[in-house]
């Protein structure tokens, strides 16, 4: 067995999120002893030259609590200071703005 046997093993669960430039991936995987946790990708498309660029956390099931009050209470905080408004992306809208912004391939298919 290789290290991709073990990646694979590693994985699973795995949930894919599109928004705009930006996608996030929240990955549950496993440790040899097969503990759960999760890792959280955000991926941006840099646009001088098409590769991504990729920031990634690691959250630790004993951290799941504290981690998910500490989110609620920073969203609740900007909802409360100043309007949100949920931005859905559209496969025409989002075309057009990788058009506009000159990015090779905008043709491809967004949807999700």
């Amino acid at each position: 067995m290789g290290d991709f046997d073990n990646r694979e093993r590693d994985e699973v669960f795995s949930k894919k999120v599109r928004a705009g430039k930006r996608t996030y991936f929240f990955d549950v995987k496993a440790t040899r002893s097969n503990d759960y946790y999760i890792t959280i990708t955000e991926s941006k498309k840099r646009l001088e030259d098409g590769s991504f660029v990729k920031h990634k956390i690691f959250l630790y099931k004993e951290d799941f609590e504290k981690f998910a009050e500490g989110l609620k209470d920073t969203v609740d905080y900007i909802k409360d200071h100043q309007e949100v408004t949920e931005k859905r992306y559209e496969y025409n809208e989002l075309s057009e703005i990788t058009k506009a912004a000159g990015v090779a391939g905008a043709e491809e298919d967004f949807s999700f």
